[in-house]
């Protein structure tokens, strides 16, 4: 790698992106480039407080926008992009949660319609604390508070799908998406297959913190600067969206219903694992079938997320995933701060 700029994009006014794919690019990154984004909360910023329903600030189908997409130069068809998340930073000090009609994991919805009348739509906003490293819960119909830990991961980040397609951001699938999970947080290296010519990588719909499945459909919702490096491993294919820390390797599975999304994430682990182990098929099956970990992302969205995971010390002396691609870009985002 030899770029080293720093790249700072705030989108302008009509620039936020509602799809992956079907988009011009809004800058051009390299290897080794530091990517500061500034991205919109999923519902643009319109909701602010109690008063403001998404169903009346909110026009759809414009909600979960990205920041993007950006052009990474050698990246083609058949290529893994590493994008390594540096840093996620709130850009304000509140967040925002909601009930909304027809949406969630325990109210009916277009997919999973019944004759009930929608859960109420209701609005919870969150102050922010980042020197304390809380996010505060106030009920809303009692004076119930309490701190919870500030967690900020995004939710939304993705390539250009495949076969020409224009996917809504709304959607989480094998371009990425959105995957609503936990674990896309600072530390972490994302691996995504490429598509089309330069990748096209956006991101966006950061959360302060969320619960493993996002049960009411939305998190704590929150603005904020991203900062990313971003790699190109040639020649190499990546089925679905898979995840490297220092620690563990995880995969990613979206479907419906969630025990097809379970099985991509645990046939995926179990081939990769097998792969930069050596170890028989059979074998690497039988270790994750029995230390492996299975973090719900989300049971919300059109297709629902889950991982597959595996603590790296329990595997026989793996080779390096992607060429080592983790360790170096943690190694430069260091260098960089």
């Amino acid at each position: 790698m030899t770029g080293m700029d720093r790249i700072v994009y705030r989108p302008g006014p009509g620039e936020l992106a509602h799809t992956f794919g079907a988009r011009l690019p809004v800058a051009h990154v390299r290897c080794g480039d530091v990517l500061e984004v500034f991205t919109q909360d999923c519902f643009g910023g319109l909701v602010r407080g109690p008063a403001d329903l998404p169903s009346r600030v909110c026009r759809m189908p414009y909600l979960n926008p990205v920041s993007g997409p950006f052009f990474v130069e050698d990246a083609e068809p058949g290529d893994t992009l590493a994008v390594h998340i540096a840093a996620i930073t709130p850009a304000t000090d509140w967040g925002v949660s909601t009930t909304f009609p027809h949406f969630g994991a325990l109210t009916s919805t277009s997919r999973t319609a019944t004759l009930q009348p929608p859960l109420p739509e209701r609005v919870w906003v969150y102050g922010i604390d980042q020197q304390a490293r809380t996010v505060r819960f106030q009920a809303t119909s009692s004076d119930h508070t309490v701190n919870l830990p500030l967690e900020p991961m995004i939710g939304t980040i993705g390539v250009a799908p495949t076969g020409f397609e224009a996917r809504s951001t709304l959607v989480p699938d094998s371009h990425g998406g959105n995957l609503d999970t936990p674990q896309l947080r600072a530390g972490v290296t994302l691996f995504l297959g490429v598509n089309v010519h330069g990748a096209m990588l956006a991101l966006g719909d950061g959360h302060a913190r969320q619960g493993e499945g996002e049960a009411c459909g939305a998190a704590v919702e929150i603005a904020t600067v991203t900062t990313l490096l971003v790699e190109v491993v040639k020649g190499v294919t990546t089925p679905w969206p898979r995840l490297e820390t220092d620690t563990s390797l995880m995969s990613v599975g979206c479907a419906r219903p969630l025990e097809d999304a379970y099985r991509i994430a645990h046939h995926d682990l179990v081939g990769w694992t097998s792969t930069l182990t050596g170890l028989d098929t059979l074998d690497a099956y039988q270790l994750v079938s029995q230390a492996g970990r299975a973090p719900v992302g989300n049971v919300c969205d059109p297709n629902y997320t889950i991982l597959a995971a595996i603590d790296k010390a329990l595997l026989p002396t793996p080779a390096h995933a992607y060429q080592d691609a983790h360790r170096r870009l943690r190694r430069l985002a260091a260098e960089t701060r």
